[in-house]
C-alpha cells in the first residue's frame, strides 16, 4: 500500500539514535538479539540472516557528517509515496548489506567500511547537459529541502526490507543540470578508491570496478526516483552508500548506485556493472517482476527481513515492488520478459 504522508506525521529529527522504526509515526527503542534463517525453496537463508547482532547506533571510527548536512537532515519533512508497512530495524539495514567494494558477505560492509571517509566529497557531472563540472556535496545538496520517504527495498536475491530514506527527488537534481534533448539515459558511477575499498584491490574481486548503473531518462525523472543522503533520521553510514546514493524502489536493489562520484547524461544505454557481469541473469531494466524468475531461483516470493526459523516471513512479490501505479506507464508496450 502506498500512502501520502501528512505534515502532522513524525519528523526524522524526532528519531533517537538507537531506535527501531516500527511504523510511519513513531520509533520505539529496540534491544535483544535478532535471529533469522528462513528458507525459500530455491534461495536458502544466508549466514548473515541467521546472525545479525544488535547495534548500539554508532559504528566506531565512522566519520560524522559535516554540521551543515546534519542540520539539513534534522529538519527533513515527511514526503509522499511512503508505505505504511512495518519498517525494518536499523540494525538489519546497517548490518545486512550488499556493497561488494567492502566485501561479498552481508556483514562485510559494516566491518570493512568503518574508516571510510566521505568528507570532503565531490560529484562530477558531464555529458549531454548545459550545466556540467565538478560540484561539492554541499553544492549538490544545499538547494534541496530534504524529506523522508519510506520505501520497500526488494533485492534480486529474494529478500526485502522497508527503509525510511532521507533525501530528495532525483528529478529535482537533474533539472538543475539542464540535460539536452540528446540525453536519453543517465549514468551513475560509484567511487573508485582501492585504498578505502578493499575489494577493489583484491585479486579475487567479484565484479569489475568502478561500479556503474544507469536509468532511462524518463525513469530518472519519475516521481519515485530518489537521491538518498540519510536513513532512519540520520546520515548514511558508509555501508549504505555514504554520502550520496540512488534509490529506485520499483527496481531490484542493485540498481541503487552507492557513494556516487559521477553522473553523466548520455545518448546510448550505458553498460551497467551487473548486466556486463552476466547479461543473461541481470538485465538493464531490472524491474521487480514476480513473473520473471532469476535463472537460479524464483522471484515470485521474498523473505521480508527480519525473519526467523519459526517466522520465515515469506510474502508474495508485487509487480514493480508494489509501485505499478506510479511506474507501469513507463513500460507500456514493452515485453518485460525480454527487456528484464
Amino acid at each position: 500500500m502506498v500512502i501520502i504522508k501528512r505534515p502532522t506525521d513524525i519528523k526524522p529529527s524526532e528519531i533517537t539514535d538507537e531506535s527501531v522504526y516500527l511504523g510511519r509515526r513513531r520509533f520505539m527503542q529496540g534491544a535483544g538479539v535478532l535471529a533469522a534463517g528462513a528458507m525459500l525453496p530455491a534461495m536458502p537463508a544466508t549466514a548473515a540472516e541467521r546472525k545479525v547482532l544488535v547495534h548500539d547506533g554508532a559504528t566506531p571510527g565512522v566519520q560524522e557528517p559535516p554540521p551543515w548536512l546534519a542540520r539539513q537532515i534534522a529538519v527533513a519533512t515527511p514526503g509522499p509515496y511512503s508505505t505504511d508497512e512495518k519498517v525494518t530495524p536499523y540494525e538489519w539495514e546497517t548490518h545486512y548489506n550488499n556493497f561488494y567494494e567492502f566485501g561479498t558477505d552481508k556483514g562485510d560492509p559494516a566491518k570493512n567500511a568503518t574508516d571510510f571517509k566521505s568528507e570532503p566529497w565531490s560529484v562530477e557531472v558531464g555529458g549531454e547537459a548545459e550545466v556540467t563540472g565538478r560540484f561539492t556535496l554541499e553544492d549538490i545538496l544545499k538547494p534541496h529541502p530534504l524529506q523522508e520517504r519510506i520505501y520497500r527495498l526488494r533485492c534480486v536475491e529474494a529478500w526485502s526490507m522497508v527503509i525510511p530514506w532521507i533525501g530528495f527527488p532525483l528529478s529535482d537534481l537533474i533539472k538543475r543540470f539542464k540535460p539536452t534533448s540528446n540525453a536519453k539515459f543517465v549514468r551513475f558511477q560509484t567511487l573508485l578508491d582501492p585504498k578505502q575499498m578493499p575489494q577493489q584491490r583484491s585479486l579475487f574481486r567479484a565484479i569489475d570496478y568502478p561500479y556503474v548503473e544507469g536509468l532511462r531518462m524518463d525513469e530518472a525523472m519519475n516521481e519515485l526516483a530518489f537521491v538518498a543522503v540519510g536513513l532512519y533520521g540520520k546520515h548514511l553510514p558508509p555501508q549504505n552508500g555514504a554520502p550520496l546514493r540512488l534509490v529506485v524502489p520499483w527496481k531490484y536493489g542493485f540498481k541503487g548506485a552507492k557513494s556516487i562520484v559521477k553522473i553523466d547524461f548520455v545518448r546510448n544505454q550505458p553498460m551497467t556493472t551487473w548486466h556486463k557481469q552476466n547479461t543473461h541473469e541481470y538485465g538493464f531494466y531490472s524491474n521487480v517482476n514476480p513473473h520473471v524468475d532469476h535463472p537460479r531461483w524464483s522471484q515470485a516470493h521474498e523473505r521480508r527481513l527480519p525473519n526467523s526459523l519459526f517466522d520465515p516471513h515469506v510474502i508474495p512479490t508485487k509487480m514493480f515492488n508494489g509501485y505499478a501505479e506510479q511506474v507501469a506507464y513507463l513500460y507500456k508496450g514493452m515485453d518485460l520478459r525480454k527487456d528484464f
